[in-house]
């Protein structure tokens, strides 16, 4: 079954190794890889009947499980999970079949008070998602519902006259009269067609909000093949799970001041593929951070994201792993490029 299209022109040739950087194969290194249950059954073309398609828009607060809640809808891992907000950096598409219909989620960044470049880009990407999109999901936090950036939210879809179906999430740790209080007054907003409880985690209602979805969906031919899980190219995946080792295994703020760039991709005769990808750093102390004491750390860091990798794309990978020192990349177009960001917002 594929996973995704690789669509990104042919790789870069490295001439040499800078005296900034180190490569880590990590193929040899044991690391858990996780499982997701096994997404919704589609149907063969004489079942289908009418066909529908359309864009889900998935918006909310930084940390409120847009990301979790995709891999739940689709049935597999694809985007990136940490407890660290902003995770997310730019959208994501996630495809799924229910019945006749093909639903394309769109995850987005945390919609937040932005302060760096960086920042208004994300938010930017993210309401451009929910602008472009047939139908907008506001995730809400049930732990943390009157957040400011929630309430933002809900005014800018108040006032842009937006409709927006609410799904309350993380509902497995507040108690149910609470949980009916909240969604009671989030209701009242306005703006809200339609309430869905559930845990993205644990999967909780997932199924009925999917469904209730693909009930809203234009019909309309589908714009991908029936085995196609997203859009997004091969390469650029594979940096964002090295980027989310990144974000679990290095704390403060050094993966925020770090990214990530799958700069090289070989093809092996015996099936394999060797992935070269740089990881950048703002200042030469984080890039010690990064490596570890004699080369722990990005050890580990390869390890992990290489399982991942090899889940994701059935197959044996060989990853080595560069550090660089790159001061101004948030400030550098070409890196916002290949973020999928408008370095110009």
């Amino acid at each position: 079954m594929n996973t995704v299209k690789n669509s990104q022109p042919e790789d870069r040739r490295r001439k040499a190794v800078p005296d900034d950087s180190v490569a880590i194969d990590s193929f040899d290194s044991p690391s858990p890889v996780s499982q997701m249950p096994p997404g919704p059954s589609s149907l063969t073309a004489g079942e289908k009947g009418e066909l529908r398609c359309g864009y889900i828009a998935l918006i909310g607060a930084p940390n409120a499980g847009k990301s979790t809640l995709l891999n739940q809808l689709i049935g597999r891992k694809l985007a990136i999970v940490t407890p660290k907000v902003q995770t997310t950096r730019s959208r994501l598409l996630g495809i799924a079949i229910e019945g006749a219909t093909q639903l394309i989620f769109v995850d987005t960044p945390g919609i937040f008070e932005p302060r760096r470049r960086l920042d208004r880009a994300m938010v930017a990407a993210a309401w451009a998602g929910a602008a472009d999109a047939d139908q907008v999901v506001q995730l809400v936090d049930a732990t943390r519902p009157e957040a400011g950036d929630t309430r933002r939210i809900i005014e800018q879809l108040a006032a842009g006259k937006r409709r927006a179906v609410l799904a309350l999430n993380k509902i497995d740790l507040v108690r149910r009269e609470k949980l009916l209080a909240m969604a009671d007054t989030l209701f009242q907003a306005g703006v809200f067609e339609k309430v869905f409880m559930i845990s993205g985690l644990k999967g909780d209602g997932v199924a009925d909000l999917r469904h209730y979805l693909a009930g809203l969906m234009p019909a309309g031919p589908w714009l991908f093949p029936e085995d196609q899980l997203s859009d997004a190219a091969e390469r650029w995946l594979a940096a964002e799970i090295t980027r989310e080792q990144v974000f679990l295994q290095l704390h403060d703020e050094l993966p925020y001041a770090a990214a990530v760039e799958t700069e090289a991709w070989e093809e092996r005769k015996d099936g394999s593929a060797r992935i070269d990808q740089v990881i950048y750093v703002q200042r030469a102390g984080q890039r010690a951070i990064v490596l570890g004491d004699k080369g722990q750390r990005i050890k580990s860091i390869g390890a992990r994201a290489r399982a991942e990798l090899e889940r994701l794309l059935d197959r044996r990978i060989h990853l080595f792993l560069f550090v660089k020192v790159r001061d101004n990349w948030v400030d550098d177009p070409e890196r916002y490029a290949a973020l999928g960001l408008d370095f110009n917002v």
